[in-house]
């Protein structure tokens, strides 16, 4: 039978416009360089050329992704029942050819939603975006078997989007515990959204769970808002045998730190039928806790929005129906396995009268060969013409395990992942007999002044390319 394994550190799944750090700080032809801008097409990297101005990206990977069947993770993790796993190493062919770092930056690819906001002028409907924005960003994680690579210390990503309106930087900047720091903002200056990620990992024996942890903050400059929220658990079942299946559960609190008011989203567990699977239910309330709209769809298909009333009148309407089917569901129930695959995996059903908030891209033709990628997140690793001149050398665009596993070379990639691996034992050895603390380059320890917790903040610079004395980690 078939194994699959995932990794969810992957799916936890992120201060201001720097004035001397803008993209006009390079020369045009500069500019264009950095990414790719000339248009010609990389051997092994999939590089397409501009279309009026704007740089297209690649839709499809160099190679397809490795089968996995012949590969027994149970031999790995049967030792490792409810311990934490950070420190566990895999076999390379339960990855993805992207680092962690990568994978955060997917947070982004629905971006129009926190552009939409910035152009509202109701705070109601800001939270509204926001909160779709919140649900969307775990859209990715849907049907993905892989893990990400993790980031070597020091390790860094940028991302720039000019066709969506914003850049990002991430580094790591911890490795025992693994903390990943990044900050993404908008090119015209209407946002910031930054964050660090740490999650904690457990095995359970069919099952690994990720614990959230880590503040995301985004901050709409126009409207002098800042929202604040975290994300829910996220449980992959069905690892060591059987169809992977994947689940969200808890609660996620958007809060309005400027006007009070809070979106509070239950993100359902599977349940005994399976019928709440995937399922986001919650609403928005002002200052007073008064409920002002209900939000509900799910994080794998669309979010809606409609008047608390209505909803409740429908939800009553609804329930009169259910019961007729609930003693047949009971008997089933009871022949099933505590973590099959539910069947019962309805669309959602609209409320007459709701507002549309966000609805998932579909994916590729291809995508089930290129380890379910969405279009974005093909595109995550693809190394322009011109980028290597601009980009930081500790960029993962650069990691050679990697870039080898991309081009379909698992022995390659194998023998190259073993290398950095010990390259980086190596250093954290000669740092100890120094004496030496890490240092690290773009963040900084500090205070979220919305929250009072510690965390990484941005400390600027990393686009006025001074990469001098940036560490030798590839």
């Amino acid at each position: 039978m078939k194994t699959s394994f995932t990794t969810p550190s992957q799916f936890l799944p992120w201060t201001g416009l720097d004035s001397d750090e803008s993209c006009e700080g390079l020369s045009e032809a500069s500019f264009k360089d950095a990414r790719g801008f000339d248009g010609s097409i990389q051997k092994n990297n999939g590089s397409v050329p501009q279309e009026n101005g704007i740089r297209k990206h690649r839709t499809s990977l160099p190679a397809p992704m490795f089968s996995r069947n012949t590969v027994s993770i149970w031999s790995i993790l049967k030792k490792c029942i409810g311990l934490e796993l950070s420190k566990i190493t895999m076999p390379i062919v339960f990855n993805e050819p992207l680092s962690f770092l990568q994978r955060i930056s997917e947070y982004m690819e629905h971006t129009y939603l926190i552009n939409k906001a910035c152009s509202l002028s109701d705070s109601i409907e800001r939270m509204q975006s926001v909160a779709a924005f919140a649900v969307s960003a775990v859209a990715s994680q849907w049907d993905r078997t892989g893990k990400p690579f993790n980031p070597l210390l020091g390790e860094t990503f940028e991302l720039i989007r000019e066709d969506q309106g914003f850049r990002l930087v991430s580094e790591q900047v911890s490795h025992h515990p693994p903390v990943s720091a990044f900050h993404a903002e908008s090119l015209s200056g209407d946002f910031v959204f930054h964050g660090s990620i740490y999650p904690k990992l457990k095995f359970w024996g069919k099952s690994v769970e990720a614990e959230p942890r880590g503040t995301i903050t985004l901050e709409l400059l126009k409207h002098n808002e800042v929202y604040t929220w975290s994300n829910p658990y996220c449980c992959v079942h069905n690892i060591i045998l059987g169809k992977l299946w994947i689940e969200q559960y808890g609660t996620v609190e958007i809060v309005n730190h400027s006007t009070g008011e809070k979106c509070v989203l239950n993100f359902k567990p599977c349940g005994m039928f399976g019928k709440e699977l995937h399922k986001v239910e919650g609403y928005i309330q002002d200052k007073n806790k008064k409920k002002l709209c209900v939000i509900y769809g799910k994080w794998t298909e669309c979010m809606w929005s409609i008047d608390p009333q209505e909803y409740e009148i429908y939800k009553k309407s609804d329930k009169k129906g259910d019961k007729s089917k609930k003693n047949e569901e009971l008997q089933k129930a009871e022949n099933d396995e505590a973590d099959d695959m539910p069947e019962i995996q309805e669309t959602v059903s609209v409320v007459p009268g709701s507002t549309l908030l966000w609805r998932i891209e579909s994916r590729p033709a291809h995508s089930a060969k290129m380890y379910n990628f969405t279009n974005f997140a093909m595109a995550l690793n693809e190394l322009g013409s011109g980028m290597g001149a601009i980009l930081a050398p500790t960029d993962c665009r650069f990691r050679p395990d990697i870039r080898a596993m991309e081009n379909g070379n698992i022995d390659e990639a194998s023998k190259e992942k073993e290398r950095l691996e010990e390259k980086q034992r190596a250093a954290r050895k000669e740092r100890a007999k120094d004496e030496e603390e890490w240092t690290t380059r773009w963040f900084q320890m500090g205070t979220n002044p919305y929250t009072g917790s510690q965390e990484w903040i941005y400390s600027g610079g990393y686009f006025n390319r001074n990469y001098q004395n940036l560490p030798d980690i590839y």
